[in-house]
């Protein structure tokens, strides 16, 4: 039987937030095109951490996060996830570079499949991987959003897109 799944949201600049999980990690952290309509009276005990986290990475106090993840995916997206977390702060890859790191360099449309279908946005880094040439290529919560975050990480010049 699945556990219960919790639901919290958290207000950022980039719009609000939906974290999701349970006591075996979390599962979601997904961004909303429109404002929640129902909030819980407070923040379940198994997202405190996660919402903790993303408030602090928003006020520009943390860059890494230290959290209990359990995703849904397939082996393959749990792979590319996996070295998505690898992408430090301020960083960008390119979805070559992951599948280079995957030992499958035909792969970057694969890679860039499961980067798409990342349940974890901000918590793993998707939005630090981009096209070969530079782009800004996809991003489930919108090319603004991903805008957004590389320029706050420090990465604002097409130039420092592969530093």
């Amino acid at each position: 039987m699945p556990e219960d799944i919790n639901t919290a949201y958290l207000e950022t600049p980039l719009g609000w937030l939906q974290i999701a999980g349970s006591e075996a990690g979390i599962t979601e952290v997904t961004f909303l095109d429109e404002n929640p309509t129902v909030f819980p009276t407070e923040i379940p005990a198994c997202l405190q951490n996660c919402y903790q986290q993303l408030s602090e990475y928003f006020k520009g106090e943390r860059r890494e996060f230290e959290l209990n993840l359990a995703p849904n995916g397939t082996e393959f997206q749990q792979k590319v996830w996996q070295h998505l977390n690898a992408i430090p702060f301020g960083k960008t890859r390119s979805y070559l570079d992951v599948a280079l790191q995957l030992g499958e360099p035909t792969y970057t449309r694969a890679v860039g499949s499961a980067n798409g279908k990342n349940p974890l946005a901000i918590v793993v880094p998707c939005h630090r991987v981009i096209g070969a040439n530079g782009s800004l290529t996809g991003y489930a919560g919108g090319l603004w959003r991903k805008k957004w975050l590389l320029q706050f990480e420090g990465i604002s010049k097409q130039t420092e897109l592969f530093t």
